[in-house]
């Protein structure tokens, strides 16, 4: 739902593994890719409960990578030089 701070992307660098969010909005898609869920932590809390989920085709975008890269860095980074490429006068 969110950035994951620092010592969440250590983290995800020392087990080898991948963050990944799912774009908002898209409650249907989500819906329709998960396969299964159970509760696995903290079932007192409802809906905030630790869930696993088994899903299948689920569309994700990778937001922190195996290398600790975060698109919550990147993507800003990126769209800056892009940004500064459009003309500020149109022809």
């Amino acid at each position: 739902k969110a950035e994951r701070g620092q010592s969440a992307i250590e983290a995800i660098k020392k087990h080898a593994s991948v963050y990944l969010i799912a774009v908002g909005g898209a409650a249907y898609l989500v819906s329709k890719a998960i396969r299964s869920a159970k509760v696995v932590a903290f079932a007192d809390l409802g809906m905030e409960a630790i869930y696993e989920f088994v899903v299948e085709d689920m569309p994700v975008t990778v937001a922190v990578d195996i290398q600790g890269r975060s698109i919550h860095d990147i993507g800003p980074a990126e769209w800056c030089k892009r940004i500064g490429m459009i003309p500020l006068h149109p022809r």
